[in-house]
This record gives structure tokens, sequence and C-alpha cells, in this order.
């Protein structure tokens, strides 16, 4: 039966199979409340109007214009693809713990795991590092599959326990024991890495690239294809340490240059989370933020602005922290056994 084609989503007869996995998900969001209130964390609220609205080339955003009252000219905003900068800043005004359940939007992205809506648990600690927020992380994931009468998380019908400590992979493990790829051996220059050696890799194992393909573009070809699939099989499954040139918004390790403060979630195969030791350097972000628009032009002729307020604050000082991001309805849908996104959205987006 195509989309089009079912009753429309409010029918009594339709929403009743949805309704056991809604309840769940609003048990989900208090036990994320109170696992955030024991740990002396505040919740704000910021708005989703932003100048920039984040700049990961691949993430594409809603645009509006912002009517002035007395009638002058509009001025262009985006709805945020992540509540990320707002956030920092208000670290910078003086804030050490800090989260936010907020409703986040990307366009161009629906599928069983995304919505072009959707919810994103945000968290930052001033002073702290990953392994509190992997901490952070353990503690929520069990919290949420309690909040659902469960002791495992279930994905597509499987469970995945979750009493043990979670697994810890580095990118270079994962590469090697999924793929039989030594990845560092593929890259001549850490912060802007070319792809030749790493296409001759993934053609050895069987994956096609094009020619036009960056090393990015073939690392996430491999990664969907060999390492993706075996995240989280066993246990939920932290992913770190990712190449530096893959850093985004975090800092590089000190104790290996090659690779940054980063981290992702896994279970069963689903990303749950995405966590940064976060980039205090105001200059070295602008230089990836410029980076990134230039590459957002090239491949898709348009780039957003960069949010100088942001960078500014930077410059004031953000003190050393880690955040992270999450999705809740990701995290609902695994704690309480759903097998879409839109099984825990109460409503779905009008003619997504």
């Amino acid at each position: 039966m195509s989309r089009d084609s079912l009753p429309p989503w409010w029918r009594p007869d339709r929403f009743a199979r949805r309704r056991p996995f809604l309840h769940q998900r609003a048990a989900v969001i208090r036990a994320v409340r109170a696992t955030f209130e024991a740990r002396d964390f505040i919740e704000v609220e910021t708005p989703a109007l932003q100048v920039s609205p984040g700049m990961e080339p691949h993430l594409m955003a809603f645009a509006t214009d912002l009517e002035p009252a007395d009638g002058g000219a509009a001025r262009r905003l985006y709805l945020h693809t992540s509540p990320e900068f707002a956030m920092k800043k208000l670290l910078v005004a003086g804030e050490p713990r800090i989260f936010q359940l907020a409703k986040t939007y990307r366009n161009r992205e629906r599928s069983p795991t995304h919505s072009p809506e959707f919810t994103m648990l945000e968290w930052y600690r001033a002073g702290a590092d990953l392994d509190e927020l992997m901490a952070d992380c353990e503690a929520l994931v069990r919290a949420a599959a309690a909040a659902c009468g469960r002791d495992t998380l279930c994905v597509n019908g499987r469970d995945i326990p979750i009493d043990q400590d979670f697994e810890r992979l580095s990118v270079e493990e994962a590469f090697l024991m999924h793929a039989g790829i030594d990845l560092f051996a593929t890259i001549d220059d850490p912060r802007a890495p070319t792809p030749a050696r790493l296409r001759e890799a993934a053609t050895e194992i069987g994956i096609a690239t094009g020619d036009d393909d960056s090393w990015e573009d073939i690392f996430f070809k491999i990664s969907l294809d060999r390492i993706e699939p075996h995240l989280g099989e066993a246990r939920p499954t932290f992913l770190t340490d990712w190449p530096i040139s893959m850093a985004a918004l975090s800092r590089p390790n000190p104790a290996d240059p090659r690779v940054a403060e980063r981290f992702e979630l896994y279970a069963g195969a689903v990303e749950l989370a995405n966590a940064f030791g976060e980039l205090t350097d105001a200059a070295e972000q602008r230089r990836r933020f410029e980076a990134d628009c230039a590459l957002k032009e090239r491949l898709y002729g348009f780039r957003y602005p960069i949010d100088e307020d942001f960078l500014a604050a930077l410059a004031w000082g953000l003190p050393p922290c880690a955040g992270i991001a999450l999705g809740i309805d990701r995290l609902a849908m695994v704690a309480a056994g759903a097998a879409t996104i839109e099984d825990v959205l109460w409503a779905p987006v009008a003619g997504a």
C-alpha cells in the first residue's frame, strides 16, 4: 500500500497501532529529564531561528525571512540543524552543565530513521572529557529502556544487552576488523587527505568508487557497507578517535594528532549520538567553517552564512568542555522496539 493511499494518521484505527510506542516515548523523555536532574544539569531553551543553521556540508536547512515590526528590510534566517551554536554561547556566558530537548530541522531527509523535523537532545559539560559523556550515554540508554519496561534495547526485533559497559572501538580498529583496511596508511595529508590510496583499498574489497569521490566520500562508502552494519551488534558501541580531517567542531586529541576527540554511539547499526571534545580555538574554527562553506558551494552551488557572533563567543572564551547530540526519536525507537521513526512521532510532518 502506498503512503498516499493510507488513511489519515489521525484516524483512530490507524493511530491505535502507534499509541503504545508514543506513550513509551513520553516515558523516555521523563526518564531523560530525571537523569539530567540527578546530575545537576539545567534545562535550557534556545531559538530555532538562527543566522547560520549549521555548517556541515551535506546538511540542508529550511530558510525563512524575518520581517521587522517597523516594516524595514527582511532578514534571511534558518531553522537550526542543531542548537549547538546557541548552547555554546550559554557556556561562554557561564552555565556549566546544560541540556536541551530541541525541535531540529533538516531538509531532504526522510527514511525509517530520519524525519525532516525531529527532536534532538543536546548536552554540554564544562571542564569535562568524552569519558564523562560516555557515562552519561550509558545512564540515559539504561534509563530509557527501563522507562519502557525493558532491560535491553530492541532493533529490528533483535535484543541488544545493555547491562555491561558499552564497547569502545576506534575508527582505525573498526576499519581493520571489518574491512581489512589500515585506514591511516591511506592518509597522506591528515587535514586534507587525497583519495588515491583509499580508493585502491576500497577497490580491493569490492567497493565501487567514482572518479570524483573525495577521501571522505570513499570513507563513508566503506563505512556504510562494511563497518556500520556491525556496530552495536552484541552491545552498544562507541566509535571513537575519528580522523582529524573529520573533526567537525571537535578538538585534536593531544595524545594522537592524527585523530579528533570525537565519538559516535551505535546500537544495532543505528547511530544514536555524536559527541565532541569541543574545539575552543576561534581561528581554527573559522578555517574549518570556511572550508565547509567552500565544499558546500562546490557540491551544491550555495553556502550558508557563518555565525560571526558564535566565533566572537569562542574568541571571548569558550571553556574546555565536551558536548553531544543524541536523537531522542531514535532512542525512543530502540528503547520501545519500534520499527520506524514515525512509530514514535506524535504526528508526521505534513507532506513529508
